[in-house]
């Protein structure tokens, strides 16, 4: 693989390192790597498997201050959140190590008297892992830990800006006495030529991926060929609901923490501020007040709270976003417009109504839209009339309203009074267009593993 191509710092727009910029040959002899050795990864225990992971946990902590650096240079996010995301990355590798010596069988009543029914689990089988640039360390370790744990081998293919941290946790795996080829990590620039050997390849039996709804469908329908089992984890259009009797300055505080973290740049961010009409000039005033003090700048500092877009076209996309809301009558209460480079300006805006564009896709930016709503049944049917349902979030001290809401959200995740419900032991992933399967927790481990039954009829 002589091949390479460059990856960007999209805080200064120079250029970090060149990686191997793989092809199809790469990926058929990266799948058969894989399959050659599945056979002893399997065969290895669940707490054999389980010490190599720990290892590998260790190692990303000892290097937690390296990881993070080149998150944050690779894709801009915050210092202080990339230190933070190597620790959560760390969390699902120590979870499903522990988890995969927990993959229990069964034993079944029979039916007849000279039967005995199992059922067992098994792992699928050799694994193809693509991740997204945005959290470029705990995507990689939420996917490829289970698979490791369930006793898979994986080849990943990390996203084309952020290939960096991933080559590095594969170096660690295999310092912390992981088989080489039981994790592969391929970098290329050409995301469809590479992974159309693994489509085609029926030994590859599991697709996992994290990245937009229309690829998604596109790798679902591919996926289909050699009937793969398949992990979908697509867009999100997160609502936030602020009820009336919301503590006003905490909502706000949640708020804050799941629309500005990585500078907006999450699938399960909120999207819509739905704040009833007895506290929304309060709510917004606060909300203001909160976006304005926002440090902005470059992401190394300990200081900085948000960094640059990852690229030039998600710049664009969040200016098209605000553009249209404008034109349309929304009104721009803080921030509004790009600066130089690819920042842009933490934003709210107020009077947003139906048919404007940030209602409606996916702005993955530091922009809050504010819409006003006075009757319950009315902000949930707003909230759910969208084809996305990953993430939604409201604020109410009523706990019966917080059960009915919840329930009444069309979405894989909801969070009450929680604006970041994410951690490694509970299920991760959505509904409708925003994927299938789920990640973290016993969940995330079953979705690596095939049940198998067997009968015995006693002699």
């Amino acid at each position: 693989m002589s091949a390479t191509f460059a990856v960007t710092n999209p805080a200064t727009g120079s250029e970090l390192q060149a990686v191997p910029d793989a092809g199809p040959a790469d990926a058929r002899a990266a799948i058969d790597r894989a399959v050659q050795a599945f056979a002893p990864w399997k065969a290895r225990t669940a707490f054999d498997r389980a010490n190599v992971l720990q290892a590998w946990r260790g190692l990303m902590l000892r290097d937690e201050e390296i990881i993070a650096r080149l998150m944050t240079q690779e894709m801009g996010k915050p210092i202080a959140e990339s230190r933070g995301e190597v620790r959560y990355a760390a969390a699902f590798v120590e979870w499903f190590a522990e988890e995969g010596k927990r993959a229990y069988g069964e034993i079944i009543p029979s039916h007849v008297a000279g039967k005995r029914l199992l059922a067992m689990r098994q792992p699928v089988g050799p694994v193809y892992a693509v991740t997204p640039w945005n959290f470029p360390a705990a995507m990689v370790t939420r996917k490829v830990a289970p698979a490791l744990a369930a006793g898979c081998t994986v080849v990943l293919k990390p996203a084309e800006q952020s290939p960096l941290t991933a080559l590095h946790l594969e170096a660690l795996w295999q310092q912390a006495g992981g088989p080489a080829d039981a994790f592969q990590v391929l970098t290329t620039s050409d995301p469809a030529g590479v992974s159309e050997p693994f489509f085609a390849d029926a030994r590859v039996r599991k697709l996992t991926f994290t990245g937009s709804t229309e690829v998604g469908k596109r790798l679902y329908a591919e996926a289909a060929r050699t009937m793969k089992r398949v992990s979908l984890e697509l867009g999100g259009h997160a609502p936030f609901l602020v009820f009336a009797d919301a503590d006003v300055p905490a909502a706000v505080l949640q708020v804050m923490a799941s629309k500005f973290r990585n500078a907006g740049q999450t699938c399960v961010c909120a999207n819509r501020i739905y704040v009833h009409a007895s506290i929304h000039d309060e709510f917004s005033a606060r909300l203001a007040d909160a976006v304005r003090a926002l440090r902005v700048g470059d992401p190394l500092r300990d200081d900085t709270q948000v960094g640059p877009l990852v690229d030039r076209a998600g710049l664009d996309k969040v200016t098209a976003h605000v553009a249209d809301a404008v034109a349309k009558g929304a009104r721009v209460v803080v921030g509004g417009g790009p600066r130089d480079g690819l920042y842009f300006e933490p934003t709210v805006l107020a009077d947003v109504t139906d048919g404007m564009r940030i209602l409606k896709e996916e702005t993955f930016g530091p922009v809050a839209p504010v819409v006003m709503f006075r009757d319950d049944a009315e902000v949930v049917a707003a909230a759910n009339a969208t084809p996305y349902g990953l993430a939604a979030y409201l604020w109410t001290r009523d706990l019966g309203r917080g059960f009915r809401v919840a329930e009444a959200l069309d979405y894989g995740i909801v969070g009450v009074n929680d604006g970041l419900p994410s951690t490694p032991h509970a299920p991760f992933g959505g509904v409708k267009d925003s994927g299938i399967g789920r990640e973290g927790g016993k969940w995330g481990l079953e979705e690596y593993l095939d049940v198998k039954y067997i009968s015995i009829a006693l002699p």
